[in-house]
């Protein structure tokens, strides 16, 4: 679990937090969910492997603001060994406040796509392993 504590810059003149910040929190919960299971961004980059975002979905519940503690649950939702989909739960005590998804590939400093099973299979070992319903 990731904890995020909204900061004044993030909300908007209604005084609450702008839309746009709750990916920017899915990148830092997926971030320490990677570095938490053994592969930081610092490693995954030092490999070669680079994972570029290419779908985002979210479904705002409840308004955020300055202050409050968001607890943001990562979990592998899909992973075929080529595109991975994580979904997030964000929650400020027990209220939900955002449900979301985000869709990576894994490619290589060229741009090529990686084919993770062949070319990595620890890291592809850990993805496979995690996935949950």
């Amino acid at each position: 679990m990731y904890t995020h504590t909204v900061q004044y810059y993030e909300t908007d003149k209604m005084g609450i937090t702008h839309h746009s910040n709750y990916i920017r929190w899915m990148e830092e919960a997926r971030v320490d969910f990677l570095a938490n299971a053994g592969w930081s961004y610092e490693k995954l980059e030092a490999e070669g492997i680079i994972s570029p975002v290419v779908a985002v979905n979210c479904s705002y519940k409840k308004n955020t603001t300055f202050a409050d503690k968001v607890d943001i649950e990562v979990k592998i939702k899909e992973f075929n060994g080529v595109k991975l989909k994580l979904g997030y739960t964000m929650f400020h005590g027990s209220a939900l406040v955002c449900e979301a998804e985000s869709v990576h590939c894994f490619v290589n400093s060229d741009g090529h796509l990686i084919r993770l099973k062949r070319e990595y299979p620890d890291f592809c070992g850990m993805l496979e392993k995690n996935v949950s319903d």
